[in-house]
């Protein structure tokens, strides 16, 4: 299949599973910034009451210093809790932060294994297993972030992410299903605009193939890199957005969030009525 070819839909139901819509703000903002900016953000998810439901998952991830204030601004909000990194241990690890202290502040999913620290800190596959056995044994849903270096064909590209997940889990696939899977194509992440739906689309479709093989067709995966306002309502198979600069302007997760709601309840309504989807 040739790339950027939109492939045949995967058999995954959409409403088994709910989307999910997230932002890191990395080393963007400050604190004042910071604080401002999820007032804004916890304003945005208020004023969308259906979130409550669950089936559209919002997600932010600060800087650390952020955390505790950013747990009571978002407190009694459906907006999940997330880090940035952690450690694979407690004890002499000076600088690490423990997952199980990121759980003592109220985080509830982690960043594993992002593209800029396997680059720029040298973090392997062993390093991010590490550290995804961690987190899951503190009970934090790891955020296993993947991607291809360059664009290829979308089932080259699928195996490649697939491998990256095998390795990421020691091939512990029960392991596997606690993940969300953050599919961020390298050459997409800072791009001026985000990899084609189509590509995004058939990448996602071959790795649930991948997956399938161990029992996890409908395993969350969502795209990052350079994802904004108007990609989601183009992807097939995909289960959500993890969004990056373009969402700091708290207004954009808004706009996302609306995409993501309208999305579901269309997704939901042929099972509602006993249709195929």
């Amino acid at each position: 299949m040739a790339p950027g070819r939109l492939g045949t839909r995967p058999t995954i139901s959409w409403t088994s599973s709910p989307l999910y819509i997230g932002v890191s703000t990395k080393m963007y903002m400050g604190y004042r910034h910071s604080m401002s900016w999820l007032e804004q953000l916890r304003s945005e998810v208020d004023a969308r009451p259906a979130l409550v439901a669950g089936r559209v998952v919002p997600f932010v991830i600060p800087s650390f210093p952020m955390l505790p204030e950013a747990a009571r601004i978002l407190d009694g909000s459906p907006v999940h809790l997330g880090a940035q990194n952690c450690g694979w241990a407690e004890g002499p690890w000076t600088g690490e932060v423990s997952p199980s202290l990121l759980v003592e502040l109220g985080v509830r999913l982690v960043e594993i294994g992002h593209a800029e620290r396997r680059r720029h800190f040298v973090e392997d596959d062993a390093v991010v297993a590490l550290k995804v056995r961690a987190a899951v044994e503190a009970g934090l849903t790891p955020l296993l972030c993947v991607g291809e270096e360059a664009v290829a064909d979308p089932a080259v590209s699928a195996s490649f992410v697939f491998r990256q997940i095998s390795a990421a889990v020691r091939d512990d696939w029960a392991t596997a299903a606690r993940l969300v899977i953050a599919y961020e194509p390298v050459w997409a992440i800072g791009a001026a605009e985000p990899a084609r739906a189509a590509y995004v689309s058939d990448v996602v479709a071959h790795l649930r193939d991948l997956l399938a093989e161990h029992g996890l067709a409908g395993l969350p995966v969502i795209y990052g890199g350079s994802a904004k306002p108007g990609l989601l309502p183009e992807l097939r198979g995909v289960s959500g957005l993890f969004l990056g600069r373009f969402a700091h302007d708290a207004a954009n997760f808004g706009a996302v969030l609306d995409e993501a709601l309208r999305l579901d309840e269309a997704l939901s309504l042929p099972e509602a009525l006993g249709l195929p989807n």
